[in-house]
């Protein structure tokens, strides 16, 4: 038996822009992910303002999900919050991420919207996986990847003396 050594699919493959293919796809990933959240939340402001009232009737129909109860009473006493947050939120989380200034801090926004939704829609019909599932994936690998950092602001303003003197701040970018 012969064995080949050479292996095409791990020669080197050159790219005519400066830097890897893993930061242009962090980067790429962090900016469709920003615009899928502000797309969202910006269509909502634009059709209904800071009065969504969609939120807060889409939960208060929740009988019948894995959170119990919780949907239901969120939606009939916190719809002051509710209405005005879901698409101030989702527009001021997804234009963080677009220019990636405080990435992490916007990303783990998105990753409680995300969980709600995934458990909020509960019906799992498709198993566990479903969009929402993946919605949350994309947030929590923004976060690992430290995303803002690849072409984002994050790199400038963690090179702010402010954060040179108060190093914890790095948690809320990158």
């Amino acid at each position: 038996m012969s064995y080949q050594s050479s292996n095409p699919l791990v020669d080197e493959v050159e790219f005519a822009l400066d830097g890897s293919w893993t930061t242009y796809w962090i980067a790429f990933l962090r900016v469709v992910t920003g615009w899928w959240f502000f797309h969202a939340g910006i269509t909502k402001l634009i059709e209904d303002g800071l009065s969504y009232t969609y939120g807060s009737a889409y939960m208060q129909d929740m009988t019948g999900t894995a959170l119990g109860g919780i949907p239901v009473w969120m939606g009939n006493n916190l719809a002051w919050l509710i209405e005005p947050g879901v698409p101030l939120f989702e527009t001021l989380i997804g234009l963080a991420l677009m220019i990636g200034a405080f990435t992490r801090f916007a990303a783990f926004g998105g990753i409680i919207f995300m969980i709600l939704f995934w458990v909020g829609n509960a019906g799992f019909g498709n198993g566990l996986v479903n969009s929402d599932f993946m919605g949350l994936l994309l947030f929590m690998t923004v976060i690992v990847f430290a995303a803002g950092r690849h072409y984002g602001l994050d790199a400038v303003i963690e090179s702010l003396d402010v954060v040179e003197r108060h190093p914890k701040l790095r948690y809320l970018l990158g």
